[in-house]
């Protein structure tokens, strides 16, 4: 899309691209605790009654198996473990964490949902921003040459 490289891509949260990730900080894991030591992590904050937010999840699970040697999907909702527990479809295949003080959500100033960010193994925020933003989506191709320059 043409006009889409004429605009600045659309951020609904602070920007800290190519900056040290914050810190992984949730409440509770609902899912296993993930090992993230020299993996990519991408984040993804939702809620159970985001749209957008639901019908991204299988495509998240997607990311999780293709990407599983190098790349750990966690979703963080900062719903209640009973409002995140009661969504059975899609089913999430990744980690999944709750934060209710929303403690990264107020880090990154995030204002819309879903909101991503990619992080490489040293920490350092590869791509941030609204996953299926027309023109920026978060693609397997985007993730592939995210991994290919950033892997260790």
């Amino acid at each position: 899309c043409f006009e889409c490289f004429l605009t600045a891509k659309k951020m609904w949260a602070k920007s800290i691209i190519n900056q040290k990730a914050p810190k992984i900080t949730v409440e509770k894991w609902l899912s296993d605790k993930p090992n993230t030591k020299g993996k990519f992590i991408l984040i993804d904050f939702w809620a159970t009654w985001c749209g957008p937010c639901k019908r991204a999840i299988p495509e998240l699970n997607k990311f999780k198996t293709e990407f599983e040697n190098d790349l750990v999907v966690i979703g963080i909702s900062d719903e209640t473990k009973e409002e995140v527990n009661k969504l059975i479809d899609p089913k999430i295949e990744y980690y999944c964490a709750i934060d209710t003080n929303r403690k990264m959500y107020n880090f990154l100033e995030i204002a819309a949902i879903p909101h991503c960010i990619l992080i490489d193994p040293d920490g350092i925020i590869r791509w941030e921003g609204y996953p299926i933003l027309r023109g920026y989506e978060l693609t397997s191709e985007v993730i592939k040459k995210i991994i290919g320059e950033y892997k260790q």
